[in-house]
């Protein structure tokens, strides 16, 4: 009798000590989850704050920018670089291209040994590759808009016929322009093939003048943002 009682009273115990457990693995439960949302709000507070301080910031760096005069009288300056419709300084190459002197036979094709446009665009290309800002040809301002085509004996820039000799002024860092047209296999060794001669040459003082062509677009419009 008295070893049923002790019995008893072992499961008793152990049933008490398993349904605490049981309740303190629950509450630490509860807690943990608790604490992970009480830390993403937390977190997502802190990103909010952020955000806002960065929209504030921008709002008052917008209005710095308007009231900035040195700002509105860059501005229309840069757009004019851009579109070419100033005359523009600075250092670059002046590039002399000129035909062939070799003496031709009459079974060799002349046309071999004259420049023609398609010429002028690889210099031109080159050019613009290694960072040239501003081009002329023959004093021709180049700008988006600007065709180079045979025209006859002659080559048309800008609705202007131009003839050879030609030259290229670019302004840009001379170095890599010169490079660009002089290296091995480029434009200017090819060319040298037929005897079409391409000079290069250094100017710290290339004056390149505006586009003086229409700039006014009649079927292209502006899309709002």
């Amino acid at each position: 009798m008295i070893r049923d009682k002790k019995f008893y009273s072992i499961i008793f115990i152990c049933f008490l000590l398993g349904f605490m457990i049981s309740v303190q693995v629950r509450t630490a439960q509860e807690n943990v989850k608790t604490s992970t949302q009480y830390q993403r709000i937390e977190k997502l507070s802190d990103m909010l704050l952020r955000t806002e301080q960065e929209r504030d910031e921008l709002k008052a760096e917008i209005v710095r920018l308007k009231e900035d005069g040195n700002l509105r009288k860059e501005f229309p300056e840069r757009i004019n670089f851009l579109a070419g419709t100033t005359a523009v300084k600075g250092p670059g190459v002046v590039v002399s291209i000129e035909d062939s002197k070799k003496i031709i036979s009459n079974s060799d094709n002349t046309n071999l040994y004259i420049i023609h446009d398609e010429d002028i665009l690889k210099v031109i290309n080159e050019l613009r590759a290694a960072g040239a800002e501003a081009i002329s040809l023959n004093d021709q301002r180049l700008i988006s808009t600007s065709e180079i085509r045979c025209a006859g004996p002659t080559i048309s820039v800008n609705n202007t016929r131009v003839a050879a000799p030609f030259v290229i002024k670019a302004i840009g860092n001379a170095k890599n322009m010169e490079d660009a047209i002089k290296m091995r296999g480029g434009v200017a060794e090819t060319l040298s093939v037929w005897g079409i001669q391409v000079d290069i040459k250094k100017d710290n003082n290339i004056v390149i003048p505006a586009y003086k062509g229409a700039t006014e677009f009649k079927y292209v419009t502006a899309i709002s943002q």
